[in-house]
């Protein structure tokens, strides 16, 4: 591709409202443009990018034995209240209605046509197993969409489901799925780590992310650093420190603390000279609007997923300030779990500790002495909190590591989750309708594009992978007339012949400016042909991941990029 004649309106500042690194350099290198919030165009150096991407993710799935299909964005209300998501599901659902009043979403996700696609065709045993994927554009209503492609609202997304006669079988889908996964993130040339994971609103009994590892990443992961295991905070299990026992007869009475105008767990602990460990935080939530207390630790975070699947909630929302008012008494930030109309939900951690500071529920008030056993035996108590720093390994006890990760795919066991509610059954060999067996399996291959970048990138652009990147190499010459423009043409056509992915900038530009666009794009390598060069019969060669220069001599130039990219 001749850049004279390629669409690639790079920009030199950086866009006010792009906040992390992927967001700026995908807008500054012209990959994308935003239509409205959570929505972008994709511009030709970033398809390119999304293109390859999508490329290898369809290569594996199709080595993998999964066969191909496009399924409808618009999907009827009809098959999501027959699988009883479609309230559960949540806001995020886009709901509307067409000119004769029926009821529509477009697909955040597609379970339930594919079930239904199931259960009209799969007939017998002998029709299993199947796995179908496509990959196609989704929609979710995020509340907050952010961080440009990382959480959009349309994004593309590659998803599979497979059909199975029994959990066996079903099994070998899955851990089938689970070795495609990881060919793919190799394949892509990216840092990634495989976690346990919570498996949400899709369902299911358990589930992997796939992690691309980044400082800037959402996810925390906490992994073992002398075994396999490693999970999404959200997900992990842990063995937490032991706490001292207490003998019941030393509990204290419950005594009143003045804390004018004191909120928070930083500024009580400032104020009453006690760590942050001595505290109980309670906090006001709404599950399916209905309110509750949660209760961690005053240093621990709560978990807010476990707390919904322990619910078995659709919805859960922290209570606004002035409901925290009416449901407790209180201003918000002196919320505490005596004398509640609501079910209080308390953190194991606090049922072993004798003597704990809360909310007093009243302004400017707090308590100490309070004991869970004693004072709140009616509460429900189970593991609710974040896995923390000091935490260890459930399976071999050894201290956690934690690191930064972007979900870039996930897999479900879904069992009979779907196919049960939507009645897709199959004859065995003993002629008994049985429920399909279900996996699910999705990548997000327009986020992963994000996420590489996120993991590779320097002060003057886009660092990818040469699997992915929008070209492999950019020849350059430095005029473009006379011997430099004939002998740079020339090296690039075969380039091309032999089936590299070239770039040849014929722009009439300064060098410089040449040089910062293919830094910023993330084009590989740089094969700059320069009159002076050529003088001595050599022509230059940067590698953009290495930073490094190095001088060719014109007659093996060719062959030297051939087997650097290993053509």
């Amino acid at each position: 591709m001749k850049f004279s004649q390629f669409f690639m309106p790079t920009l030199k500042e950086t866009p006010a409202d792009a906040e992390v690194i992927s967001h700026q350099l995908m807008l500054r290198a012209g990959y994308i443009r935003k239509l409205a919030t959570g929505i972008f165009s994709w511009l030709p150096m970033g398809l390119k990018v999304l293109q390859k991407v999508e490329s290898i993710v369809r290569q594996e799935m199709n080595r993998a034995g999964a066969l191909e299909v496009l399924l409808p964005g618009v999907q009827p209300a009809e098959i999501w209240e027959s699988s009883g998501r479609w309230t559960f599901y949540g806001k995020e659902l886009l709901r509307f209605q067409d000119r004769h009043n029926h009821n529509y979403c477009l697909g955040p996700t597609h379970e339930e046509v594919i079930t239904d696609i199931a259960r009209r065709e799969i007939r017998s045993y002998r029709d299993m197993p199947v796995n179908l994927y496509q990959i196609q554009n989704k929609f979710r209503d995020e509340v907050r969409p952010r961080f440009g492609i990382m959480r959009a609202r349309e994004f593309l997304m590659k998803d599979a489901y497979s059909f199975d006669v029994n959990d066996d079988a079903s099994a070998k889908s899955y851990w089938n799925m689970h070795a495609a996964y990881s060919r793919i993130f190799t394949r892509l040339g990216l840092k990634f780590k495989v976690v346990e994971a919570d498996s949400g609103a899709i369902g299911g009994s358990f589930s992997h992310e796939f992690m691309v590892l980044a400082k800037s990443g959402e996810d925390l992961i906490a992994s073992c650093p002398a075994c396999d295991y490693a999970a999404n905070v959200e997900k992990a299990s842990f063995q937490a420190p032991p706490m001292p026992s207490f003998n019941p007869q030393l509990l204290k009475e419950i005594n009143k603390l003045s804390t004018p105008g004191i909120r928070t767990i930083e500024e009580l602990a400032s104020f009453l000279n006690k760590p942050a460990s001595a505290f109980a935080k309670t906090l006001i939530y709404l599950a399916d609007g209905k309110p509750l207390a949660a209760m961690v630790r005053g240093d621990r975070e709560l978990n807010e997923i476990k707390l919904k699947n322990l619910l078995n909630a659709a919805d859960l929302v922290l209570a606004a300030p002035n409901a925290i008012f009416e449901l407790t008494g209180a201003p918000q930030g002196f919320s505490g779990p005596l004398n509640l109309a609501m079910p209080v939900y308390v953190d194991s951690e606090l049922a072993s500790m004798p003597f704990l500071i809360v909310g007093g529920n009243a302004k400017d008030l707090h308590l100490e002495g309070f004991n869970i056993t004693r004072d709140l035996p009616q509460a429900t108590v189970a593991s609710l909190r974040l896995v923390a720093e000091g935490d260890s390994c459930p399976k071999c006890g050894r201290v956690f590591t934690f690191a930064r990760g972007i979900e870039v795919g996930h897999i479900f066991r879904l069992g009979t989750k779907y196919s049960a509610a939507m009645g897709a059954e199959y004859l065995n060999q003993e002629g008994e309708s049985k429920p399909m067996v279900m996996g699910c399996y999705g990548i997000g291959v327009s986020r992963i594009v994000a996420a590489a970048i996120e993991q590779g990138n320097d002060e003057n652009g886009i660092i990818l992978p040469p699997a992915i990147a929008p070209f492999t190499i950019v020849v350059m010459p430095m005029s473009l007339e006379g011997k430099p423009f004939d002998t740079a043409l020339d090296i690039y056509e075969r380039l091309l012949a032999q089936g590299v992915e070239a770039a040849f900038d014929d722009r009439d530009l300064r060098p410089g400016n040449k040089f910062k666009d293919s830094e910023l794009v993330g084009i590989p390598y740089r094969l700059v042909v320069g009159a002076k060069g050529l003088e001595k019969n050599q022509v230059e060669l940067k590698d953009r991941a290495r930073g490094e220069t190095i001088w060719l001599s014109l007659d093996s130039a060719f062959e030297h990029i051939l087997g650097l990219l290993k053509i």
